[in-house]
C-alpha cells in the first residue's frame, strides 16, 4: 500500500470582490503580523536548549509550518483569481454570486444558499461553492424551474423559488 493519492481536482477561480479582500487581508495578517511574533517564540523557546524534549519549541516549529503553509497557497491563489463583480442583467436567472431560494420538491422544505467561489464558502452562512453538486446543478435555472441534484443522501428534485443579486451578505 502506497501513501500516493491522486491530485485534487482543481477548483474554479473565481470569486467575490469581498471573498477577495478577506484573502488578503488573511495573507497580510499571517506574513506581517501572525509569523514574526512566532518567529519569536520559537527563537525564544531553541534559546531554552534541549530541543528534544522542549515542548514549546516543537509546537512553535509546528505552527511555523502551518502559517508558512497557508501563506504558500495564498501567494499562488491571489493571483490566480479572477473577481467577478456586479449583478448579470438577468437577475431571474442563477449564476455565480446569487442568494437562491430552493425548495425540496419531495420534502417540501425551503433553504437559501450563496453560490460563491471555492475559497469563501461558509456552510454556517449557507454559501456554497459554485463546483458543488448542488450549485452546478442550479446554475442557468429560472425561477420556478426544477432540476435534479446528485447529492451525498441520493438524487434530489429542487425547485427554484427565490433568485437575489443586491445585499448578498445578508442571507
Amino acid at each position: 500500500m502506497t501513501r500516493w493519492r491522486p491530485p485534487a481536482p482543481r477548483s474554479t477561480a473565481i470569486i467575490t470582490r469581498e471573498g477577495f479582500e478577506r484573502l488578503k487581508s488573511e495573507l497580510d495578517h499571517l506574513w506581517h503580523t501572525l509569523r514574526p511574533e512566532v518567529v519569536k517564540a520559537l527563537a525564544a523557546a531553541a534559546a531554552e536548549g534541549d530541543r528534544s524534549e522542549n515542548a514549546e519549541y516543537t509546537y512553535r516549529k509546528k505552527q511555523l509550518g502551518e502559517i508558512d503553509r497557508r501563506v504558500r497557497y495564498l501567494s499562488k491563489r491571489i493571483p490566480s483569481l479572477k473577481v467577478a463583480e456586479g449583478a448579470p442583467a438577468d437577475r431571474g436567472t442563477v449564476f455565480f454570486g446569487a442568494v437562491i431560494e430552493l425548495e425540496n420538491v419531495q420534502s417540501g422544505e425551503t433553504a437559501r444558499y450563496r453560490i460563491v467561489g471555492p475559497d469563501e464558502t461558509d456552510a454556517k452562512l449557507g454559501w456554497i461553492s459554485i463546483d458543488s453538486p448542488l450549485a452546478r446543478a442550479a446554475l442557468k435555472k429560472k425561477l420556478d424551474d426544477e432540476f435534479e441534484a446528485e447529492l451525498p443522501g441520493g438524487p434530489t428534485r429542487f425547485a427554484v423559488i427565490g433568485v437575489e443579486y443586491a445585499d448578498a451578505e445578508k442571507l
